[in-house]
């Protein structure tokens, strides 16, 4: 294990650092000590933001003093790992993607610039499964780790003014999902119907931080269907 580092942030931040690279292991960390200080419930914790390599631990100034949470911390990062499984705390969610044409502008770009068929890019992209490593840039936006180097291919050297929500994009060797419409330079090659924040939901954001995450494609019909009932049940959620 590498070295931890604690980092002020401002009067109620606490960064506690990892490492300085973007490693599925370094980032198992930064969630089992999110989960740790979840599961301790200490009195002043506001809240606590995963990144790639570290967690930001918003607090209360008048009710917790900086020293005692850092002890807290270090505490809780001496305590046995042990019995916890690298997959604790994940779970797995399925996004149906249509790839392609006006959905996925970017496919074909891709497929040549890696020397590959529209299909095999298709493949490639739905065979792996992802690691949420962290969401940011727009609200429920996430960042993807594990897709096959076979696909990487670098950002649009100039953003989008608008993105359709749902669009599934790759930028270097990442994969990522706008929640939202937004600019974006990413390589979009698909688009899933499904909802990836809503703030009407009892849970506005599908998917967390540590999650796994698996395209699989659809085709028109299926693409629709899905969409209408997620209006459907969008619709439901506002008239409550």
């Amino acid at each position: 294990m590498g070295a931890v580092r604690m980092l002020v942030a401002g009067e109620q931040g606490l960064v506690v650092e990892f490492g300085n690279a973007i490693d599925p292991a370094v980032n198992a960390r930064v969630h089992r000590l999110a989960r740790a200080l979840a599961a301790r419930g200490l009195e002043g914790v506001l809240e606590t933001v995963p990144t790639y390599r570290s967690l930001l631990v918003l607090f209360d100034p008048l009710v917790l003093t900086r020293e005692r949470l850092a002890s807290e911390v270090e505490r809780l990062l001496a305590a046995p790992e042990a019995g916890e499984a690298s997959g604790a705390g994940r779970n797995t969610v399925e996004l149906p993607v249509l790839y392609g044409g006006e959905f996925g502008p970017d496919l074909d770009f891709v497929a040549r610039h890696n020397g590959l068929s529209a299909e095999e890019v298709v493949a490639i992209h739905s065979s792996s499964a992802y690691l949420v490593y962290m969401l940011g840039f727009t609200p429920g936006f996430p960042y993807l780790g594990g897709m096959s180097s076979r696909l990487a291919t670098p950002r649009l050297s100039s953003p989008r003014g608008k993105v359709p929500s749902g669009s599934v994009g790759i930028a270097g060797s990442q994969a990522g999902v706008y929640p939202l419409e937004s600019p974006g330079g990413w390589r979009l090659i698909g688009r899933t119907p499904l909802r990836l924040f809503d703030m009407d939901a009892e849970r506005p954001f599908l998917l967390a931080p540590g999650d796994v995450v698996r395209f699989r494609p659809v085709d028109e019909e299926e693409y629709w269907a899905y969409l209408q009932v997620e209006e459907i049940r969008a619709f439901e959620r506002r008239g409550r």
